[in-house]
């Protein structure tokens, strides 16, 4: 079912409830070789639960229609026509960390803290580990970064971030615990990865990288300020940024909800951040992200400000998801108690990196405006005096979901493949010295490939 351009499986996308059945994989390898014989050494550790393959081919070409993956929540992401390698044999493990939510029913677990890992035969000495964007789980970046990265050797981790769906915010015993959780999941899952590839290869990661796209842009920035050494450099694609005392979501979303009810004009969202070049992607964002995103992230971490919407839950149906809460058209956080500031101030942000990071976001992002988030990002390195750290580039065209482009492709251009781009370009960075192009914009072509290719510089 699609209900909107470019977003089929709703439920799928914001909710993440679809189940993966048990199932024997066609490309589960049952003859004995050389990595299927050392399956039985790899424990991550703190796992509460772990289950182990061996396969013919790691990525979503030999996956899809698995319960290795889960091609609906991944829906949205990518835009049609991406090329995506395949033919990565590996060992992959899928489990959970001990964890009392159960939020998550992938393989009917109903478990949160799940994660996979992905361990290539032919490895190159690294591994990249990223978090789940939005409320999705931990198989909803498979298309984007691992077949990538598992093609260019890498281990690969990824995880659900510790509670998922819509009803995430209920997580948690105090306001902002369920975000904070996702930054302990990373860090949990990155330690236990490292040790786990050493058991597969023999040795640990000779470099690790951090990455992730929206909630998981956040992720990689937080882990880059403090976790540093776990880490050789990241890509943040989008990262939702989060200040005590704004911007945040909870700064620029409000209007968005007063624009809904006629309580604001298109230039009260220009004025909030939103570029005006983005007024043909308002209604979609209107109907599928700005009150759902909204009410959940107040909520999260302003429950007191009108309990009884949400409430315990975000609602049942598609309609009752998607519908804003009336009450957040008049939200002022600025105004609101210390608490909640106090709340936020957990997962807040400073600009503090210790690695290297590329940044990248689109200047037609309709629910992350790039004025009030990556630009902000970049003076807060820049102020801590990172800023040698940190490249930044704004992609002409991008919106936050390549997903889009598919209906919008005069308008638009898919971000992956700068994406893609700048992951080499980090690597060259971390590995080689090789210093990536200064900040700057990169062109929207007015011909070529723009799903497949991209050149950070020109």
């Amino acid at each position: 079912m699609r209900l909107f351009p470019g977003v089929p499986l709703i439920a799928a996308l914001l909710t993440g409830v679809t189940a993966l059945a048990p199932a024997s994989p066609a490309g589960a390898a049952e003859e004995a070789s050389a990595h299927c014989a050392r399956q039985d050494r790899l424990h991550v550790p703190g796992a509460e639960h772990q289950e182990t393959a061996c396969l013919r081919d790691l990525t979503t070409a030999g996956l899809a229609g698995t319960p290795y993956t889960d091609m609906a929540d991944q829906a949205g992401l990518a835009a049609k026509g991406t090329r995506n390698p395949s033919g990565v044999p590996g060992v992959q493990i899928d489990g959970y960390f001990p964890d009392d939510s159960r939020l998550n029913t992938t393989h009917g677990w109903s478990h949160d803290a799940q994660f996979v890992i992905r361990l290539p035969d032919d490895w190159n000495g690294g591994l990249v580990v990223t978090g789940a964007p939005g409320t999705r789980r931990q198989y909803s970046t498979d298309a984007l970064i691992s077949d990538e990265v598992l093609a260019k050797g890498f281990a690969y981790a990824a995880t659900d971030k510790g509670n998922t769906g819509a009803n995430f915010f209920t997580d948690g015993q105090a306001p902002g615990d369920a975000v904070a959780e996702w930054n302990r999941r990373v860090t949990e899952l990155t330690r236990a990865a490292k040790k786990a590839v050493r058991q597969r290869y023999g040795k640990a990661p000779d470099h690790t990288y951090m990455t992730g796209i929206s909630n998981a842009g956040y992720l990689t920035r937080w882990q880059l300020e403090n976790r540093p050494e776990l880490y050789d450099g990241g890509v943040d694609w989008e990262g939702v940024l989060w200040t005590t005392r704004g911007p945040n979501l909870l700064t620029s979303l409000p209007v968005t909800v007063a624009r809904s009810q006629g309580l604001a004009t298109d230039d009260d969202l220009i004025a909030a951040g939103f570029a005006p070049g983005s007024r043909f992607l308002w209604p979609y964002h209107e109907k599928a992200y700005w009150g759902l995103t909204q009410k959940m992230f107040r909520a999260e971490f302003d429950p007191a400000y009108d309990p009884a919407c949400p409430g315990a839950s975000i609602g049942g149906t598609v309609e009752q998801i998607l519908a804003p809460c009336a009450s957040d058209a008049s939200y002022d956080y600025a105004s609101r108690p210390a608490a909640v500031h106090r709340a936020v101030a957990k997962v807040a942000l400073t600009g503090r990196i210790g690695k290297p990071l590329i940044t990248l976001h689109g200047d037609l992002d309709t629910l992350l405006p790039i004025a009030t988030d990556s630009d902000v990002y970049a003076g807060m390195i820049d102020a801590r005096r990172r800023g040698g750290l940190h490249r930044y580039y704004t992609v002409r065209g991008g919106t936050h979901t390549d997903g889009l482009y598919d209906t919008y492709p005069d308008r638009l251009r898919p971000i992956l493949p700068c994406y893609r781009s700048a992951f080499d370009a980090l690597t060259r960075w971390v590995e080689e010295g090789t210093a990536p192009p200064a900040d700057r914009t990169i062109p929207r072509p007015t011909g070529g490939d723009l799903v497949n290719s991209c050149a950070l510089a020109e």
